[in-house]
């Protein structure tokens, strides 16, 4: 298993003496639960990488649902809006493009020793029971991301734009899974299938 102190693909702000002690533990919880999941992590860990107090920990989130809500929170901020998002636009030139760069994108991702998964996917595998609101958290931030394609969807002139960005968020989870097995080539075999999908849609 990776070790918890090593550099994230997409890193944040380093750590600050002067961050407040809900800071220090949110930036601690993202670091461990990005790792190594969000079971296999104890509040003893989280609070031993922040260094700070129990109490600390409690007086900001109560439990570790709460602190696993804002772990999810703080991966959207970063992963899906700051990375993700940011670094497609800033690929394509045309809303196509953009897709397509998404691809691009997770193959350099892939290809990085410090891939970790995608935390939406592992958080509700891990957390199963579908009326958990941790679960719940994990599918919407999912719907998320899903809602970002659609909106590339509609820029492109895709009628159908939920089939669409369905077939599309299926792309990018399978080249995900793909890639823990080992395929460092799946993110571009999945834009070669990506090809087709706009293919069949554009041509409606």
């Amino acid at each position: 298993m990776a070790s918890t102190d090593r550099r994230r693909f997409a890193p944040g702000p380093p750590d600050d003496p002067r961050d407040s002690g809900r800071e220090r533990v949110s930036r601690a919880a993202y670091e461990l639960f990005s790792r190594e999941g969000v079971r296999a992590v104890g509040v003893d860990a989280v609070i031993a990488r922040a260094g700070t107090a129990k109490m600390t920990l409690y007086r900001n989130f109560p439990s570790k649902n709460d602190l696993i809500l804002d772990f999810l929170r703080r991966r959207e901020k970063m992963w899906t809006f700051g990375w993700l998002e940011n670094e497609s636009r800033r690929r394509g030139r045309t809303p196509r493009e953009q897709l397509l760069a998404i691809f691009d994108v997770f193959s350099e991702w892939f290809s990085n020793p410090e891939f970790e998964g995608c935390s939406f996917l592992t958080t509700m595998i891990e957390i199963s029971d579908p009326e958990h609101p941790v679960h719940q958290a994990a599918v919407a931030h999912l719907a998320n991301i899903r809602g970002y394609i659609e909106n590339l969807a509609a820029e492109a002139g895709i009628g159908d734009t939920d089939s669409f960005a369905r077939k599309w968020h299926i792309l990018m989870k399978g080249s995900i899974m793909a890639a823990h097995e080992g395929d460092t080539a799946a993110a571009a075999r999945a834009r070669e299938i990506g090809e087709l999908v706009l293919g069949e849609y554009c041509a409606r």
